[in-house]
């Protein structure tokens, strides 16, 4: 699942109110673990998000409790068939990626180079039919 702007945008706010200590993120357990925001849900919050608080928490639970534990789930169950020798690479492509898509922002949101097919990358172009 990818990130959307708006996603950005209220990871961008939430950093800010927690940096602010004016929301927190703690673990909660009741048989199963989740990810909660804990503090002042009032006005001033949702108009800094500018939603509502059913909003607010639902864009956290969909970017914290689906989409980041996920990524997690993912990479857990890579790893264990794999090992974790295909970390690096991994990192090197997400640094790669986020650079580019940096660059690209400022170059006036130019699109990024689209990713060939596998088999392209590793025999050259496939031969037309």
């Amino acid at each position: 699942m990818k990130l959307t702007t708006k996603d950005k945008a209220f990871l961008e706010n939430l950093r800010t109110l927690l940096d602010e200590k004016q929301l927190t993120i703690q673990l909660k357990d009741q048989g199963i673990k989740r990810m909660v925001l804990r503090k002042n849900y009032g006005d001033a919050i949702e108009r800094s998000f500018a939603q509502t608080r059913q909003g607010v928490r639902w864009r956290f639970q969909r970017l914290f409790g689906d989409i980041y534990v996920s990524a997690y789930e993912t990479i857990l169950f890579v790893e264990s068939h794999f090992g974790t020798e295909l970390r690096h690479y991994a990192m090197v492509i997400a640094r790669q990626r986020a650079e580019l898509r940096a660059q690209a922002q400022k170059m006036g949101k130019m699109p990024l180079p689209r990713r060939q097919p596998a088999e392209e990358d590793a025999t050259g172009p496939m031969p037309k039919m």
